[in-house]
């Protein structure tokens, strides 16, 4: 039994290294493993049932492993597009809104009517000249007008003061030759 135990223990330890490396050989590499260990039958491979088993619950492992990468990884590709659509779909918002904005910001609306701000400010400039060629203009006539109405006054107050003048003369002469009158009718009837 002592033999036995250092025999046990060399078996424990190239097993439990045959299942560690097995562990770090690739899918190829572990058919290739299992080929090569096997023992033949006239021209058939034999293979132990335990190494395929093992083998067939590895490659499972790694399909399912590998399938459930893949699904995480197209999940993962499919956020990622629908980000990029989203991602799109706010930049082409954004772009929609800055060419409205920008327009706004070079545009005036004036009168319920937009024009381009060179434009209004060329609209503008040419109310504010015309206004001011009319204002001179009114302030011309009025000067004139005022004068034309100041030399008015002053002849109408020269003909008042003439008018006045006559009408005096003439009071004085009527109430003359009714003083007159009277006393040419006196002296008749006081004859």
């Amino acid at each position: 039994m002592k033999k036995l135990f250092p025999l046990f223990l060399l078996l424990m330890v190239s097993v439990s290294g045959f299942s560690q490396q097995a562990d770090t050989l690739s899918i190829p590499e572990k058919f290739d493993r299992i080929y090569r260990t096997s023992s033949s039958y006239q021209e058939y491979k034999v293979i132990r049932k335990t190494r395929f088993q093992d083998l067939k619950k590895q490659v499972s492992d790694s399909m399912n492993s590998i399938k459930s990468e893949l699904k995480t990884k197209e999940q993962l590709i499919r956020q990622q597009k629908d980000s990029i659509k989203n991602a799109k779909e706010v930049a082409d918002i954004l772009g929609a809104d800055l060419k409205q904005t920008i327009t706004q910001k070079n545009n005036i609306q004036f009168l319920g009517l937009e024009f381009p701000k060179s434009t209004y400010n060329l609209m503008v400039w040419g109310i504010i000249i015309a206004l001011a060629v009319l204002l001179f203009y009114f302030i011309y006539k009025f000067k004139n007008s005022n004068i034309v109405t100041t030399h008015a006054k002053i002849e109408l107050s020269e003909l008042e003061e003439e008018f006045a003048i006559h009408k005096k003369k003439a009071l004085e002469r009527e109430q003359k030759l009714r003083r007159q009158l009277q006393d040419e009718i006196n002296k008749q009837r006081g004859v």
